[in-house]
């Protein structure tokens, strides 16, 4: 433990006083009072692991509130408004990891979570098979938030019911018998404080905006979905309204009433233009997931699975074609996994590396503590814990595909298709545990002749095995054609967590994947 408790709220007062980006809401009696709470609480925690015998110690405190809003045609089904508040703390004892929390926010609780966490390293000394070697995390004074301009949760709860039946309306006027629709918003503030003299504020917004249509025929008993293409984003309130929510209701609508009608593809080797609303979920289960250092290791194996990514491929696997480079960040404005420091305390600039530079693997994600499993000084600042009742573990930052550097367009990747299909909107999947051999579907699906789009498919799916789809990538779509997608509920570990994080991507051309119809199974 290398900061006394005086030295640590000393350089706290000064810090918050002083440093750190401000935050808008930090001036308020309310924000105030909960970083003073959270510091005396890190006080009593650190002091009680030093005491305890730990030789590191960090203590995460969250406040967390959501909402969500549901409707179905011309009600409101659900509303749901939520808060939590609690602490968990991590010590390290002789290079073993313990772990405590806590509901109650006082500093005897605090304590008792600290030496409830050393007692649980201790244990499992018998147990460890390595002993946990950290890398020095330069110790910070700062505060930070995602800039948003309205907060979801100053807009009252009946004007957001009434924006939801507006949409619902508007797909029903469009000819779609059944709409669903719904709002979720999450705020987190999450402050962060380790033996090594860290204190960090950071506060976190997420919106997540939501329609399907359902359109039927009631001759062939015959349904078809058309969901949103609008991903969560870290975002306040203005990410729906300046959506224009109707006009994607009614062409939601029309959709959904063409995908009844459109012809089944034929099942075979096409190409494929996948639009980046598809293609982000791919890059997520593909590469995302395949390129986390504790799979390659074996350490989701109980669960979300391993990988066929091995150490010794970093710097040799050709993973993809040479146009192919795939970035990390935690800067992405708009991105989840945003923020200016993971669960650890590392800075977001330890985040941004290549993952795939033009084709070749370069670069594990990994959290504190496993660098050392590959010989590297530092993690990357790819950790995260969804509240404060879970170990912090290494998780995705933002990940995305980088546009090709000239301005190429969507029209000009379908211009270089003979045969093909193009897809719209990420739908179901399927993928192997070690994320080599996968199915996806979508949402549209389009044929491609000579060059043109044509008619409106249906039951598509595409199958292949990552490398050589990745491999078979010979076009991208330029920087005006980047999208960013993402997810709130990536799941991993045990007990399972989710996480969020966003995926940039733009249109790109595979030639030669295997199509199926889903329809006749084939």
């Amino acid at each position: 433990m290398s900061i006394s408790r005086r030295k640590f709220l000393q350089s706290l007062a000064a810090g918050l006083l002083g440093g750190g980006a401000p935050l808008a809401a930090a001036t308020s009696e309310g924000r105030s009072s909960r970083r003073e709470e959270a510091a005396r609480l890190a006080e009593a925690a650190l002091d009680a692991a030093r005491t305890a015998g730990a030789g590191y110690a960090d203590v995460r405190v969250l406040f967390s509130e959501s909402e969500v809003l549901s409707a179905r045609e011309e009600r409101i089904e659900n509303v749901e408004v939520s808060a939590s508040s609690g602490l968990g703390v991590r010590v390290l004892v002789n290079g073993v990891w313990g772990f405590s929390s806590a509901s109650v926010l006082d500093p005897a609780h605090a304590s008792a979570c600290s030496r409830s966490a050393v007692e649980m390293a201790k244990s499992n000394r018998a147990l460890a098979t390595q002993r946990v070697e950290l890398e020095r995390v330069e110790a910070r004074i700062d505060r930070w938030r995602v800039p948003i301009e309205q907060d979801p949760f100053s807009i009252p709860l009946d004007q957001k019911a009434e924006e939801l039946l507006g949409i619902n309306a508007a797909a029903r006027a469009a000819g779609a018998p059944f709409c669903r629709s719904f709002f979720l918003f999450v705020r987190q503030e999450k402050f962060f404080a380790s033996s090594g003299g860290s204190f960090l504020e950071q506060l976190f917004f997420r919106t997540y905006p939501r329609l399907t249509v359902t359109a039927t025929d009631p001759g062939t008993g015959r349904f078809a979905n058309r969901s949103s293409f609008l991903p969560p984003r870290a975002a306040g309130y203005e990410y729906i309204r300046l959506h224009d929510w109707k006009q994607e209701a009614r062409q939601a609508a029309e959709d959904a009433s063409r995908k009844l009608k459109a012809k089944p593809v034929a099942a075979g080797k096409k190409d494929l233009v996948l639009h980046p609303t598809n293609l982000w979920l791919t890059l997520h289960e593909t590469i995302g997931h395949s390129t986390e250092l504790d799979r390659a290791f074996g350490y989701e194996a109980g669960f979300a699975g391993t990988t066929f990514v091995k150490p010794a491929d970093r710097g040799h696997l050709r993973f993809a074609s040479e146009i192919v480079t795939v970035m990390a960040d935690r800067d992405q404005p708009g991105g989840l996994a945003t923020a200016a420091y993971d669960d650890d305390g590392m800075p977001a600039r330890y985040a941004r590396f290549p993952i795939i530079s033009r084709g070749r693997f370069e670069n594990f994600q990994m959290a504190i503590g496993q660098s050392r499993w590959i010989g590297l000084p530092h993690s990357n600042a790819c950790s995260f814990a969804e509240g404060h009742a879970y170990f912090p573990i290494q998780r995705m930052p933002n990940i995305s595909l980088q546009p090709s550097q000239q301005d190429v367009s969507l029209e000009e990747l379908i211009a270089g298709v003979e045969d093909g299909v193009y897809i719209v909107g990420d739908g179901s999947w399927s993928i192997d545990q070690q994320r080599k051999n996968f199915q996806f579907g979508g949402q549209l699906f389009y044929e491609i002749r000579k060059g043109k789009l044509g008619e409106m498919l249906r039951d598509v799916a595409y199958q292949s095995t990552t490398v050589p789809f990745w491999n078979a990538c010979d076009g991208l779509g330029g920087v005006k054609e980047y999208w960013l997608g993402g997810t709130l509920s990536c799941g991993k570990g045990q007990p399972v967590q989710s996480a969020p994080v966003s995926h940039g991507a733009v249109p790109a051309r595979f030639r030669g994947i295997q199509i199926l119809n889903t329809g006749r199974g084939i």
